[in-house]
């Protein structure tokens, strides 16, 4: 069985092993290009040697007396130049030198003096695919006197063995250097490129096995490539994220702490709020002129109890999706916080806040209806509480997404709150606030894909864009 790898596949089919087999079939291209015309050049050289061995033959005749042999030793030497027929042909005359007493149909004549390498590279294809025994008629010149043309009459059949052999020797030979040529670049590409890989993905692997786990951080090599650069911001990566999940679950421990300490608070404060109704009851004016103090101390504290419980223990968590009239919805709102301030001086800012929707009726949004109500109430609240008398909303659709406009006619927001605005407890634009009012805001604007952001922020009012996914 295949040994498997960090990624749970056979390293059969890792990326060293793929690397291996495409080196060699590479190299075996190289060497199929290589082949072609080397195989052309071998049938070349073996018959121009046919040609000087059927020379050599004639020469041998000629070196007689008489110019005559008898039939043995002219059958020796046509079988030693492994000719049928030679034929010296000289500017002056045609000479048949030796020939067998009866010479075979010639079928295919090769001149050498008149090939080109395509038609080489051609004969050479129709020699090795060709099954039956032709008779070669080769026609050449001598290097050192072009005026005289040797011919020999041979068969196809032993020149196309040797081409065979000389393929097989070519064939062995480049498997030798394929294999060599692939273990090189194999070893080569483990020690570059796929060790410090395997290296990088089994640290990856072991890291989200346990990423709070410092021990599990890659060390990286000392290593000025590319492969460097990644093993050092891997290991960035992965402290940055360690960091932010130790941080994740010590906020989540200190948010429940809040929470259980938050609901302790609010119970107390409600019997300071009871002590306040009775002082307030009294007639003795050391007491009136404490109690309103005292009142507002409550409600800063009540407030603060009730936004960070909001925050902290609410949460902002997707919800089931329909389709919202964006709408109707404000209307909701507008309502809902105008019947909650009826009564209740703490709410007068919100109490006071006119609105004008503006938005369309035919727009609607996906969305969690209980969220979206969040999102526009808190959005309405800030501007009421920072002194705002108009808010006005309006919205429009692009493509998939509307954008919902709410605007204010409020002193906007100060340079240090925009700078920290989705800052829990750091970014409110008023005294005593918490700032988790547009915190909110944005953490449900993103869950619905979306996000929140400040248009405009001067003397004459604020502007935020909220984006939301239109109901398709």
């Amino acid at each position: 069985m295949a040994k498997p790898s960090p990624s749970g596949r056979p390293v059969f089919f890792g990326l060293s092993a793929r690397l291996l087999l495409l080196t060699i079939a590479f190299v075996m291209v190289a060497e199929l290009l290589i082949y072609a015309p080397s195989i052309s050049r071998f049938r070349k050289s073996y018959l121009e040697e046919a040609v000087s061995q059927a020379h050599l033959a004639a020469l041998a005749l000629e070196a007689t007396s008489d110019a005559t042999l008898g039939p043995d030793l002219k059958d020796e030497l046509l079988f030693h130049a492994g000719a049928h027929a030679i034929v010296l042909k000289r500017p002056d005359r045609r000479v048949l030198m030796l020939s067998k007493d009866m010479p075979p149909r010639i079928d295919l004549t090769v001149d050498l003096t008149e090939m080109s390498p395509v038609r080489w590279l051609g004969g050479a294809f129709s020699t090795l695919i060709e099954r039956h025994n032709r008779v070669l008629r080769v026609v050449g010149d001598l290097p050192r006197d072009p005026a005289v043309m040797v011919e020999a009459v041979i068969d196809e059949t032993p020149l196309r063995q040797a081409m065979y052999d000389y393929s097989v020797r070519i064939l062995a030979l480049s498997i030798v250097i394929s294999l060599i040529t692939a273990g090189a670049v194999y070893f080569s590409l483990q020690w570059l490129l796929v060790r410090p890989m395997r290296r990088i993905t089994g640290s990856m692997a072991r890291f989200q096995e346990d990423p709070e786990d410092e021990m599990r951080i890659i060390v990286p090599a000392a290593r000025a490539d590319e492969m460097g650069v990644a093993e050092r911001q891997l290991a960035v990566m992965q402290r940055d994220v360690r960091a932010a999940l130790v941080q994740k679950e010590r906020l989540a421990t200190l948010g429940a702490a809040v929470a259980k300490i938050n609901h302790d608070l609010r119970n107390s404060l409600a019997t300071a709020m009871l002590v306040h109704d009775r002082l307030a009851d009294i007639d003795d004016p050391e007491v009136q002129k404490v109690t309103p103090r005292l009142f507002n101390a409550i409600d800063a504290a009540v407030n603060l109890c009730r936004q960070t419980l909001n925050y902290v223990g609410d949460g902002v968590v997707k919800g089931e999706r329909a389709a919202v009239e964006l709408r109707g919805l404000a209307l909701d709102v507008e309502e809902a916080l105008h019947m909650a301030a009826e009564g209740d001086p703490r709410q007068q800012g919100v109490f006071d806040l006119a609105w004008k929707n503006d938005i369309e009726p035919a727009l609607t949004v996906e969305g969690d209806r209980r969220q979206l109500v969040r999102l526009i109430e808190n959005l309405a609240r800030n501007a009421g509480e920072a002194g705002a008398k108009t808010l006005t909303l309006t919205a429009g659709q692009t493509g998939g997404r509307i954008i919902l406009a709410v605007a204010d006619d409020g002193p906007g927001l100060p340079p240090r709150a925009k700078e920290r605005l989705f800052q829990p407890f750091v970014g409110s634009a008023r005294a005593g606030g918490t700032g988790l009012g547009l915190v909110i805001v944005r953490d449900i604007a993103k869950a619905h894909g979306g996000e929140v952001t400040l248009v405009k922020s001067d003397a004459t009012g604020a502007i935020f864009h909220i984006d939301l996914p239109a109901w398709a």
